[in-house]
């Protein structure tokens, strides 16, 4: 009986502590058919039924503690999928190039990864929380990806994503591995905020490639009823070539809520510091526009480097969003790039020559959990 009785207490003890905790099984699941074309002399075009027109493909797991006296510790595990082929999204243990810097987009981008299986590329973290701020550490966003997404209408998914993503980021363009983060409580008057130091991991040799895949950043911003503004910078080292060198990205970006429209712009500035310096600048307005049970989304991007020819590529894109429940939507997104100065930026896949032409287009699903 004395026994049954303690095994009771165990149990009843361990249901209080269990108690204080939660953990979530989360995820989005959006497959698009999309096509693209291209113009000119060895254009090509391309159909595919790919994913993350909408919203990006993936599964996680999330949880919470209660430590009490208002603090908390978390974890976030979150994996990119393609759940086109049903195959995992790579990740990047070092934040370092392999071979010369290219960009994520075009005739020449690197053929995507995948075939290593799931990653928990999208983030990986712990940390501690409490009325002081969170103090973050592993894989996780960059501060200055931040603005690319948040003041996007296309929220850097799909074939309308802002140019200025497919520029001179480099490869914390979007998240950074090894990172220690901190940020700003949510009590500030609608200001917030963000630090960001990660690292390159590398044995410390004295010579010049020892801090390669390190950097930091940061973004401050405040948001009070329909406005919304932030500013983003960071600096990352690479090992200097002709292709790839230190990058310092900064971007400001706002947004307005009439009501009938939300506005959005941004304004972006890269500049690589390599044995043949580049300077890239990109610029974003866009609008998102209520229209019954969805949305409509429009924006006009454009991107360009002081190369000798001085590449220029500007979009305009066009998309709806159909919202059949809280959960699910249906979606199409139009796009058309022009290309000037020598720049050949294609969509969904396409090949265009160079000063040419390209259009693609997005029809997809969208389900989240």
């Amino acid at each position: 009986m004395k026994k049954s009785l303690v095994a009771l207490a165990i149990l009843a003890a361990a249901g209080v502590a269990s108690a204080q905790s939660s953990v979530t099984l989360f995820g989005v699941v959006d497959a698009t058919y999309q096509h693209g074309s291209g113009s000119g002399v060895g254009s090509s075009s391309k159909s595919q039924l790919g994913n993350s027109g909408y919203n990006s493909s993936r599964i996680g797991f999330r949880g919470t503690e209660d430590l009490g006296g208002g603090m908390s510790a978390s974890f976030w595990l979150e994996a990119g999928i393609n759940n086109d082929d049903g195959t995992g999204a790579a990740s990047n243990s070092n934040n370092q190039t392999v071979g010369a810097f290219v960009p994520a987009t075009g005739a020449n981008a690197p053929v995507r990864a995948g075939t290593q299986g799931l990653t928990f590329n999208r983030r990986s973290t712990v940390s501690l929380a409490s009325g002081l701020g969170e103090l973050r550490l592993g894989r996780d966003y960059t501060p200055q990806f931040w603005n690319q997404t948040v003041f996007d209408p296309f929220g850097t998914n799909g074939v309308g994503t802002s140019q200025a993503l497919s520029g001179l980021g480099g490869n914390t363009a979007v998240r950074a591995s090894n990172s220690i983060g901190y940020f700003l409580p949510g009590n500030l008057g609608g200001f917030y905020g963000q630090f960001q130091h990660y690292l390159g991991e590398n044995n410390q040799t004295g010579v010049a490639t020892e801090d390669d895949g390190k950097g930091s950043a940061i973004r401050l911003g405040w948001a009070n009823g329909p406005i919304n503004v932030a500013v983003a910078t960071s600096s990352t080292k690479y090992a200097s070539t002709a292709t790839t060198g230190d990058i310092k990205s900064t971007n400001i970006g706002g947004s307005f809520d009439f009501g009938v429209a939300q506005a959005m712009a941004l304004v972006t500035r890269d500049k690589v510091q390599s044995t043949t310096n580049q300077t890239g600048k990109g610029a974003l307005i866009g609008a998102l526009v209520p229209l019954g049970a969805g949305q409509i989304r429009v924006a006009y991007s454009t991107y360009k480097t002081d190369a000798a020819t001085t590449p220029k590529s500007k979009k305009i894109a066009l998309g709806y969003v159909h919202n059949l429940s809280k959960r699910t939507a249906l979606y199409t997104t139009f796009a058309r790039v022009t290309n000037s100065g020598g720049a050949s930026s294609a969509l969904n896949g396409a090949v265009t020559a160079a000063n040419e032409r390209s259009t693609g287009y997005d029809f997809g699903i969208k389900h989240s959990f």
